[in-house]
């Protein structure tokens, strides 16, 4: 198990746990007593720390490298259902980006998102989680699939922002991104979106126009990641916790502004500390918001959604 700088404590009172365990499997001593006062103490500690967590420590929590990705929320959702589907019919199959069918009960699913990698190997094979112009138009081929067959459509968010090389640039990585939020806003099926780590720039956007846009409790969505706020704004990443504050970038924040329609709870400690109930509160609001969704004819769907993005922001004509 792998503990954030906030969560030292916690480990502290967890290791003091383990050792009284210990003690008295080794000892005749009765530390029953003891051992239920430090349970106490960590119960404490963690709604203590977990109730009052700053934006930067939410987005560290975000980062968190045991943090279950797309494919583990897709593969405990569906199980043996999800197919796969690859490449973008014009250049290759952006493996930073995932997608394909599968069965939450008996309703199919077009499953679309970003994708990360678990260690050095795995992290390069993904890109790091960012999309190449490939991987936003296989996502929008497998939208128009969706839309084809009458399938719904989940995106899940996860990116530190699109891949900004030169390559992805000659191959138009700026218009695969504003095609993809066109045809999402059009879209003649249900969208349902759904921020699960890291929401960043037009990278998330590119997948993220949805009829109904949920953020996991510990997550961030916003145009900037807090260090590259920090360092264009002061030149230095040593104002990052101040950025991410300025930016209301936190699911709460998110929230008071209109710009998701609810909050998905995660288990205390985050996602990764109980992976289970983090899929099982994913999994009934998919069900949930498709609920919603499902009686509606294609005009009132895409009036409805253009409408909820357009009623965003303030602006002047």
């Amino acid at each position: 198990m792998e503990y954030l700088d906030f969560e030292m404590p916690i480990k502290e009172l967890e290791d003091q746990l383990a050792k009284c365990y210990e003690i008295g499997k080794e000892s005749e001593v009765d530390v029953t007593e003891t051992c239920s006062k430090i349970e106490k103490k960590l119960e404490k500690a963690r709604k203590d720390i977990y109730k009052n967590l700053t934006p930067w420590q939410r987005v560290q929590l975000s980062r968190h490298p045991n943090r279950p990705y797309t494919l583990d929320y897709i593969k405990a959702l569906c199980g043996d259902t999800f197919m796969e589907l690859h490449g973008d019919r014009t250049v290759k199959d952006d493996k930073a980006m995932i997608g394909g069918l599968g069965k939450i009960g008996d309703q199919s699913f077009m499953f679309i998102g970003q994708q990360k990698g678990y260690n050095t190997k795995t992290r390069q094979y993904r890109n790091f989680g960012m999309a190449n112009p490939e991987g936003y138009r296989k996502a929008l081929r497998l939208m128009r699939m969706a839309e084809k067959f009458g399938i719904p459509v989940v995106t899940f968010l996860d990116t530190p922002g699109a891949y900004p090389g030169l390559e992805a640039e000659e191959r138009g990585q700026g218009e695969a991104i504003a095609r993809n939020i066109f045809e999402m806003t059009r879209l003649k099926t249900p969208i349902i979106t759904i921020v699960i780590g890291e929401g960043a720039s037009g990278g998330a956007l590119g997948i993220g126009v949805g009829d109904r846009v949920y953020m996991m409790e510990n997550t961030w969505y916003t145009v900037i990641s807090p260090e590259s706020c920090s360092s264009i704004l002061w030149r230095s990443w040593e104002y990052k916790e101040v950025a991410a504050e300025a930016l209301k970038l936190t699911a709460d924040d998110m929230k008071k502004q209109k710009l998701i329609d609810a909050i998905i709870k995660e288990p205390l400690g985050g996602a990764h500390s109980d992976r289970e109930g983090a899929f099982d509160a994913v999994k009934k609001q998919i069900v949930k918001a498709y609920k919603e969704l499902k009686d509606l004819d294609h005009a009132s769907l895409v009036s409805q959604r253009m409408e909820k993005f357009e009623n965003m922001g303030v602006y002047k004509e």
